[in-house]
């Protein structure tokens, strides 16, 4: 049988700068094309510019809050049971979980038109940090949904 997952996880290594292995995979998450170096520079710059924009936390700091802001810790699954489907509320798994908040961060930034690529990640970075932005409006709503459909919470097993 083969493996659920690849062994991406393990060849991951840390990136230069911070040595992180999360900023690694955002790298990767945020690469398009196999272009690792403009996806690097994209980063990198826009640390650069949360750096001068928050004078009191560190770019990385900001990144990592960001990112543990974004996660959601419940969604919405579909479940067929008896003929009708039902949006049944469920715990988030932590791969998951970060796989959603990469996801939702470069959808919320990518979506900002008219500005470098840093800028819209770095200020998207912020509001995250900030608990606001399109990332945590996507997040909020997938609470709020799972708050609605909590009266199918026993469907989940």
């Amino acid at each position: 049988m083969a493996k659920k997952f690849t062994a991406s996880n393990q060849q991951l290594k840390p990136d230069s700068k911070y040595n992180s292995k999360l900023v690694s995979k955002f790298i990767n998450c945020l690469m398009w094309d196999g272009k690792k170096s403009v996806a690097q520079r994209v980063f990198y710059d826009a640390m650069d510019i949360i750096s001068k924009k928050m004078k009191d936390a560190s770019p990385f700091e900001v990144f990592e809050k960001a990112v543990n802001n974004v996660k959601p810790l419940i969604e919405v699954r579909s479940r067929r049971i008896g003929g009708a489907s039902y949006q049944v509320p469920m715990q988030v798994s932590a791969k998951r979980q970060q796989s959603l908040a990469f996801r939702w961060i470069l959808q919320s930034a990518r979506s900002k038109k008219g500005k470098p690529m840093c800028e819209q990640l770095a200020s998207e970075l912020i509001d995250a940090y900030n608990e606001r932005g399109g990332a945590m409006t996507i997040r909020e709503n997938i609470h709020r949904m799972a708050d609605a459909n909590k009266a199918f919470a026993h469907f989940a097993w």
